[in-house]
């Protein structure tokens, strides 16, 4: 153990370099970094600590997901499928109505019957609904287990898709995760004003498409045919549009979705291209109408209703409603990122202040400085020199934490300052081993070489076994925990294996240096 092979050396040393040169953009000023940035090379590290939103500051979000709208959607798609059914076999149903969790279609033949139940069963064996008939009646619904899926899909979509959004305003870690059936937590570090936030999460961004009735108005007090409805303009100054209900494309055919400016008006528009299946039904549609309104519809409301003038067989175009910058690059933002499954409440808002977080980083920091001032001082008193290099090491361990958390990009919360403050006194336990059982080597009566080999390898299974452990409960805590919790165990993990580097090869490297340089006779330790 005392033989240390000339690259294994530089490998240690290059690794204790790396971890300072990454820690040491979080001691530097603003503009200090901003220097660096602008002026040194790329490759020079200049990343920080992300910091979380309890010592940041941001916002805190609590959403409901409507989920009898989404139970409401599908028992309207049961019943649009009851009714296909029953006009693609000629069955003529006394009636078709809705119930609490489906539909209940009644018929009034036996042979119609067999018919219409087949068909059901057939055509909802993928969907996971129950299918059940009682006399003259046949029940479609969605049973206990069908509607606890619906949701765990519904509360997933919705994750991934408020993801998506975030992600694309440049929020950095944001937290989103479920919490409880039907509600989501979003917490945004850095993000004091979340009006914005709430904006693009609180639309459902559904886009669909539809020709302009011509022939109808809005304030014809005799009402809107059947096949038509009335939407308000985005403009809110505009009259309503009358609009084919039917939706000839809808906006899960967008491929992309961009902020741009208009190259006539200079207007900020959104642009837009949809896939190969959206592009020729966009192309159909603007040649079989032209000289027609078609309305691009968002949310139930009208963005824009140009007239088409010519066939557009590219599968692009541009949507222009009097936007800002913002409000063009939010629209394309949504576009982007698809529509929810369901509407979002917020039920809960808060924002925690930048002094209060400040306040925090300031205890963190006392707890740290403390806990490490009163190991060095332990460890100096214990052991002597061994004890000195055992403190240096700790030191390089506290770089390489900081240093791996800018590399990666971690954030760093409240109970991660306290995984680091534990990282802290584990980080020593390694070198107490070595030196106790160094310590029994000369007392057993060996020689200062022999008694630092032994306890070297003496403690090192000890010490392995000890860490492992460890890690194998900090990955368990990171894999099922949320939140905080995983904030604790990142730092917990990062710090077991930079202890491990610390505390088996770094103080070695020091032991080793001093044993060949001085060549003692006899080891007080």
């Amino acid at each position: 153990m005392i033989n240390i092979g000339k690259y294994t050396l530089y490998t240690i040393i290059f690794i204790a370099v790396l971890g300072v040169l990454f820690a040491l953009p979080n001691v530097l000023s603003p503009e200090a970094r901003q220097y660096v940035e602008e002026n040194l090379p790329s490759w020079i590290p200049n990343q920080t600590v992300n910091l979380g939103l309890d010592l940041r500051g941001g916002s805190h979000l609590l959403l409901e997901v409507e989920m009898a709208e989404v139970i409401r959607d599908r028992i309207d798609s049961l019943t649009a499928s009851a009714r296909s059914i029953s006009r693609t076999e000629r069955i003529r149903p006394d009636s078709i109505r809705r119930s609490e969790a489906g539909i209940i279609v009644t018929l009034r033949e036996d042979d119609a019957r067999d018919t219409m139940l087949s068909a059901l069963r057939k055509f909802h064996r993928a969907e996971g609904v129950a299918v059940r008939e009682s006399g003259d009646r046949i029940e479609v619904f969605y049973d206990d287990d069908a509607l606890r899926e619906l949701k765990q899909k519904t509360i997933q979509q919705s994750i991934e898709i408020i993801r998506r959004r975030i992600d694309e305003t440049g929020t950095k870690e944001p937290i989103i995760q479920s919490q409880g059936e039907d509600r989501i937590l979003v917490q945004l570090p850095g993000v004091d004003d979340p009006e914005r936030i709430k904006s693009l999460l609180g639309k459902t961004a559904r886009m669909t498409f539809h020709l302009v009735d011509m022939d109808v108005s809005c304030s014809d007090t005799r009402g809107v045919p059947a096949g038509t409805k009335c939407l308000p303009h985005t403009d809110g100054t505009s009259a309503a549009v009358p609009i084919k209900r039917r939706a000839l494309l809808s906006g899960d055919m967008l491929d992309n979705a961009a902020s741009t400016f208009d190259q006539q008006s200079g207007q900020p528009v959104v642009s837009f291209r949809f896939n190969g299946l959206g592009a020729r039904k966009f192309g159909d549609i603007t040649k079989n109408n032209v000289g027609k309104l078609f309305a691009i519809v968002l949310d139930d409301t009208v963005i824009t209703a140009p007239r088409i003038n010519e066939p557009i067989l590219g599968g692009s175009g541009q949507i222009s409603g009097n936007f800002t910058p913002e409000k063009a690059n939010d629209m394309s933002i949504l576009l982007r990122a698809g529509a929810l499954p369901a509407p979002l409440t917020v039920v809960e808002e808060r924002s925690v202040g930048p002094s209060l977080g400040a306040d925090s980083i300031e205890a963190g920091k006392l707890a740290s400085v403390v806990g490490l001032g009163g190991i060095i001082f332990f460890m100096f008193l214990s052991y002597g020199r061994f004890g000195w290099y055992a403190d240096i090491a700790l030191l390089i361990n506290m770089a390489l934490i900081i240093g791996l958390l800018s590399m990666l990009q971690a954030t760093l919360t409240l109970p991660g300052i306290a995984g680091i403050v534990l990282t802290i006194g584990m980080a020593v336990d390694a070198n107490v081993l070595v030196f106790e059982r160094i310590r029994e080597e000369i007392a057993a009566g060996r020689s200062p070489v022999s008694a630092i080999d032994k306890g070297y390898q003496g403690a090192m299974s000890t010490i392995i076994d000890a860490n492992v452990t460890t890690f194998i409960a900090a990955l368990l805590l990171f894999i099922l925990g949320t939140g905080p919790v995983k904030g604790f165990a990142v730092t917990l993990m990062i710090g077991i294996i930079t202890s491990m580097y610390s505390a088996i090869y770094l103080t070695r490297v020091f032991v080793v240096y001093w044993l060949r340089r001085n060549r003692p006779d006899t080891l007080k330790i």
